[in-house]
């Protein structure tokens, strides 16, 4: 086996221990949008509403924690809208709190469905000839970009520092890309794969932080599926217009066994 076999099946085998955390994106087991009016919700304890801000929890008795520490009286979590959400722990159960214009709360069960039968991600076979060159040209200053959503109505703001231009048979790509961990990029794409062996809606490239004259790695083996190709309650992003290749990536992960 080649050492760049093994290293990306050493890199799916993180990538699907991660999405078997008990607690992760396939232990979701509902979604519920917040209202004005404080109210319970079908199998999750206290009374919960918004105001234009806010999110609020009364746990109205319920054994409730939030970072280490029981909540006794009404609870606000003021978040960032489309940014990372905050948890809410009940019994074995983690309850998210997430901004998507509205606020909603979502479960995450280790006692799901879907996360008990996972058996790993459908995906092609590693080949270099999909790892790609490419170029990272920033814009003079990061430019608010609204995206779609998968959820109908929805949509998400994300900055875009710029865009990858780079070749593939003989023939130039434009990706808007998003700011990624560590200094690097997230390009979210679709291409001629799409609805086809691979997820409709998108797939997410991990681009690692551009060398001082741009220069960038595209490595397709890498692509994955956002949250909402294996859960219907996941309010995944879609990509930015014109993030569309008109070519077949056959690299990544293909659609998930839970949405055949």
């Amino acid at each position: 086996m080649s050492t760049f076999t093994s290293e990306w099946q050493d890199w799916k085998a993180r990538r699907e221990a991660d999405l078997a955390e008990p607690h992760g994106w396939l232990a979701l087991v509902s979604l519920d949008w917040l209202t004005d009016a404080p109210r319970e919700y079908p199998g999750i304890p206290g009374r919960w509403w918004q105001d234009a801000d806010a999110a609020y929890v009364d746990p109205a008795g319920a054994s409730l924690a939030h970072e280490g520490e029981p909540i006794t009286g009404v609870r606000r979590f003021e978040l960032v809208n489309s940014g990372a959400g905050t948890r809410v722990l009940a019994g074995d159960v983690e309850i998210e709190v997430a901004r998507r214009s509205g606020y909603l709360i979502r479960v995450h069960d280790p006692k799901a469905e879907v996360l008990r039968e996972f058996r790993g991600v459908p995906a092609y076979e590693p080949s270099p000839s999909w790892v790609l060159s490419g170029r990272f040209e920033p814009f003079e200053a990061p430019r608010p970009t609204t995206v779609g959503a998968v959820v109908e109505g929805l949509s998400h703001v994300y900055t875009a520092p710029g865009v990858v231009r780079f070749e593939y048979e003989g023939a130039s790509h434009t990706l808007t890309a998003f700011n990624g961990k560590d200094g690097g990029l997230s390009i979210l794409f679709t291409d001629g794969t799409s609805g086809v062996t691979t997820y409709a809606a998108n797939r997410s490239l991990p681009v690692g932080a551009p060398a001082a004259d741009g220069s960038v790695t595209l490595d397709f083996n890498r692509a994955v599926n956002l949250p909402c190709a294996f859960t219907d309650f996941a309010t995944c992003p879609l990509p930015p217009a014109g993030n569309h290749l008109p070519f077949a990536v056959e690299a990544g992960e293909k659609t998930p066994y839970e949405r055949r």
